[in-house]
């Protein structure tokens, strides 16, 4: 219809338009003929002009329906392309409406390891102690059941070497069920990390500075330190977050002097006559401010074994600071154990505390220096108490990969090992 109305109106304005010239131009030629009164000859040879005229305006015409045509004709084919490129957009759309949506991956694999070179000598007997180790490879899994409901785990093996007589472990340290129960709030049930100190849940080495983690959160908080059991995680308001869980428990007694990392049981058939219970705050206000504390009690360190051990308590707290290229760590921490047996040794008390300020001058570069302090027989009067130095670099080539040299200068109770010297290591998380 659109066509021939194209062709209709363009048909009519052109024939109109020739009518109008051709009585124009004889009403021209007749007022000149009257008023001049031409003779036959200059007559005949108006007329032949104006028929020449005539046939060049009838020219005009043909040329101009024949463009005409033209343009309906690529109307008409542009009506149709996109006629037939609409079809097929809907069929398109049709088709990628019925398919599945790609949806992220189930299963998500992760992990972490380091090796390190230490080159150390102890000061108290002149002897090197020089050593290359993969101290650490560790295996993340997860797998997403729906959006709020997943398992996390992971496995690692110590010292590349496990078995009868070889130096190294394989170890669970997580394996849970993890179920967002509420918007910010959660809830697991497993084997999972305890809620104390800086690294005991964040300790993959591109996160630290060192190549050996801190001595206070090795032999006071007995890090890497997990337990079975359940853990309620979440946060209030714009800065507060929360854990409360309660575990199994450590097993310690005076065969191993009632040492804190001694009585880690990883959850191997461990003994569960005394339960134990964590609760962790922390305070987030600020950009890069993290505070925290966190307090754990046990009924019986000793698991019912040992009448002159009973209960303790474990306070921690810590500040992580991290303005541009400035960062501060600083953590306290303190057992108290109760009954004879702990105080006879002088375990009765186990503290510990250290102060890192760090400076990272580009985003591959940074520097630090540390002085620790940790006493597991602090109870005693003697002298037990422990300090050490720190210094060194870290070089991250990549965010996820880390090479660290440091080194450490340690001060020990007389006769004791103090070892003095260099640390080197590379590590890696992805």
């Amino acid at each position: 219809m659109v066509l021939n109305i194209i062709r209709g109106h363009s048909a009519f304005h052109g024939e109109k338009n020739v009518k109008k010239v051709l009585t124009a131009a004889l009403l021209v030629a007749a007022t000149a003929a009257h008023a001049q009164a031409p003779e036959s000859d200059d007559l005949r040879a108006l007329i032949e002009a104006q028929q020449r005229q005539i046939e060049l305006l009838q020219q005009q015409l043909d040329a101009t329906r024949a463009s005409m045509a033209q343009l309906a004709q690529q109307v008409e084919d542009n009506a149709q392309a996109s006629s037939e490129a609409n079809a097929r957009a809907e069929i398109l759309a049709d088709t990628m409406e019925n398919q599945p949506v790609a949806a992220a991956p189930a299963v998500k694999l992760g992990g972490y390891g380091e090796l390190h070179v230490n080159l150390l000598e102890n000061q108290l007997t002149g002897e090197s102690d020089n050593m290359l180790d993969l101290h650490r490879f560790v295996l993340f899994l997860q797998h997403d059941f729906n959006d709020r409901l997943r398992f996390n785990s992971e496995v690692e093996i110590e010292h590349a070497l496990a078995g009868d007589g070889a130096p190294g472990e394989v170890e669970l340290e997580q394996a849970y069920v993890e179920y967002d129960w509420a918007d910010n709030h959660s809830f697991k049930a497993g084997v999972f990390l305890l809620p104390v100190g800086i690294l005991n849940e964040t300790h993959e080495p591109p996160t630290f500075y060192g190549v050996e983690r801190n001595p206070v959160e090795s032999r006071i908080i007995p890090t890497t330190w997990w337990e079975g059991g359940l853990a309620f995680t979440g946060g209030f308001g714009d800065a507060f977050r929360y854990d409360a869980a309660a575990h199994s428990g450590l097993f310690t007694t005076a065969e191993d002097g009632y040492a804190i990392r001694a009585g880690r049981q990883k959850t191997a058939k461990a003994r569960f006559d005394s339960q134990a219970y964590t609760g962790r705050l922390r305070w987030l206000g600020l950009p890069g401010l993290e505070v925290s504390a966190s307090v754990q009690y046990q009924e019986d360190i000793s698991q019912e074994t040992d009448p002159l051990a009973g209960a303790a308590w474990l306070y921690t707290g810590h500040v992580a600071w991290r303005r541009g290229p400035f960062g501060l760590r600083a953590l306290y921490a303190d057992w108290s154990l109760d009954g004879a047996g702990p105080e006879a040794v002088g375990a009765d008390r186990q503290a510990g505390w250290y102060v890192e300020p760090s400076w990272r001058f580009t985003e591959q570069w940074g520097v630090f220096a540390r002085y620790n302090q940790w006493d597991n027989q602090a109870g005693d009067r003697a002298d037990s108490e422990y300090a050490q130095w720190d210094i060194g670099v870290n070089y991250w080539p990549h965010p996820d990969v880390v090479f660290k040299l440091d080194y450490q200068d340690q001060d020990a109770p007389f006769g004791k090992k103090e070892m003095d010297g260099w640390n080197l290591g590379v590590g890696y998380q992805f």
